[in-house]
């Protein structure tokens, strides 16, 4: 478990997949905040004016910017902070792509719990 409160982006376009990471991630315990993003360039825009941002949970599927595009550009990117980033989603052919653009671990939807905690805190540690 980290040894502080952790502020986390959640970047989904589905709103009721937002409300469940949110709810799963204040159980917790070590997470303060999760703030949210629809779609990966408001994720971007959260990415600069929150610098303080732990971990991004990103799912891959959405419109205007999806995740793997987000994960490029954020990687790209040397003024924003690079916090790690667990890539969501339910085709796991997208594994090697998502890793390749920059993501830090992968966590199949629907994501478990247990599953979401021990990821978060294998990459903060």
């Amino acid at each position: 478990m980290p040894n502080k409160q952790l502020k986390v982006l959640a970047v989904d376009d589905d709103l009721i997949n937002l409300k469940l990471l949110k709810s799963m991630l204040m159980k917790t315990g070590y997470v303060a905040e999760v703030i949210e993003a629809k779609n990966g360039a408001d994720a971007i825009g959260e990415l600069k004016n929150a610098t303080d941002i732990d971990v991004v949970l990103l799912d891959i599927i959405m419109p205007v910017m999806g995740g793997l595009d987000m994960l490029r550009v954020l990687r790209a990117d040397e003024n924003l902070k690079q916090p790690p980033v667990i890539v969501l989603t339910t085709d796991e052919t997208k594994k090697a792509e998502a890793l390749e653009a920059g993501a830090n671990g992968f966590l199949m939807k629907p994501v478990r719990e247990k599953e979401l905690s021990a990821k978060i805190s294998q990459l903060i540690l």
